[in-house]
């Protein structure tokens, strides 16, 4: 496997500031990280503690700058969130969504006009000269000086609120879960005055993956295998896959094992091909970022390992957005649900 694309050149690159091996880890988990806003009919102001930092928000943010860093998480939390208007700059985009509309809405959002850097991300001036009033990032990688990025202090003093995602603090993301994504919601809720709304897309993702959950409980679980599509970010042939991370939570409420998870602690397995060929593999999930056709990279898979139990059956489903961090982490759960245990829906 070999990437062919660009973008996939620039994802493998931020995601390997993603795993174990480039970032130190912590869990930033305790309570839900966040102050409580001041009672008043707005809701403002609202302060909430990210990564260390107080950062407080006196209105509802009208200037929004949404930072690559390989992620669809954030631009997709606040279309659910319907704040996609107060966007000016959008540099996020798997090419396609389970959710229907999202990905053309996606590719509507301004993306500011500015010349990115090596990374496919916004560098400093550029991001100044945009004028922000918030600017999102998954990680702490989008604000680094040493990466030619506009640093969070920076930005405040053009005043500028800056945020990073769940498990993005310490760039690592081998121990997130759904309840990140639910986190993400949450804190978008608070700062765009939308907590309703916030907390009904919670609630319904709760009750759809508890429905799932409910269904396939007591069924055999299947060893899954999870990788994006032409795609390789280190030294062996298989480097895309994903040992760690949300990736695991979701395939535990669909009644399934990640079938390389004991091969590193690090959100991504570096494998070799007679180590993925000595692996039993009931079923793939292949993850599209950009690419036009991932079922022909599943395929493609399938017939180069037919002694998988996955290519026997051909077993096999093509995700992109829900099956990592973002608001549709329930789709992600149904579809292979419905994929391994077909016979409970």
């Amino acid at each position: 496997m070999s990437t062919n694309r660009p973008a996939a050149t620039a994802l493998a690159a931020a995601l390997c500031l993603l795993t174990a091996a480039c970032g130190s880890s912590s869990d930033d988990r305790a309570g839900d990280g966040t102050a409580q806003a001041a009672a008043s009919k707005t809701g403002y102001p609202v302060t909430l503690d990210n990564c260390g930092r107080k950062e407080t928000f006196e209105k509802t943010p009208g200037r929004v700058v949404v930072m690559n860093g390989a992620s669809v998480a954030e631009v997709s939390t606040l279309l659910a969130l319907g704040q996609g208007s107060r966007i000016v700059a959008n540099q996020q985009g798997y090419g396609m969504s389970e959710v229907p509309g999202r990905a053309a809405a996606i590719k509507k959002l301004p993306t500011g006009g500015v010349k990115l850097n090596e990374a496919y991300d916004i560098p400093r001036e550029a991001m100044l000269g945009l004028r922000p009033d918030l600017v999102l990032s998954v990680t702490t990688y989008g604000f680094a000086q040493q990466n030619g990025f506009a640093t969070r202090d920076q930005l405040g003093q053009a005043g500028a609120n800056s945020y990073v995602s769940p498990q993005g603090c310490d760039d690592d993301p081998s121990r997130m879960t759904v309840a990140d994504s639910y986190r993400l919601l949450r804190d978008m809720g608070k700062v765009f005055d939308v907590r309703d709304r916030a907390e009904q897309l919670i609630t319904a993702s709760e009750k759809n993956i508890a429905a799932v959950a409910d269904k396939v409980k007591g069924e055999k679980k299947p060893k899954v295998m999870v990788l994006f599509s032409n795609m390789t970010m280190g030294s062996n042939d298989f480097s895309s896959v994903l040992a760690n991370g949300i990736v695991n939570d979701i395939l535990a409420k669909s009644g399934a094992a990640n079938a390389f998870s004991n091969t590193t602690k690090a959100t991504f397995a570096d494998l070799s091909k007679e180590k993925v060929a000595a692996t039993d593999v009931d079923a793939v999930v292949v993850i599209s970022y950009n690419d036009p056709d991932p079922a022909a990279y599943a395929k493609k898979l399938l017939k180069e390992f037919p002694q998988w139990p996955a290519a026997r059956n051909n077993t096999y489903v093509t995700l992109s957005d829900s099956m990592y961090l973002g608001p549709s982490n329930d789709l992600a759960v149904r579809k292979i649900a419905e994929l391994l245990h077909p016979d409970a829906f």
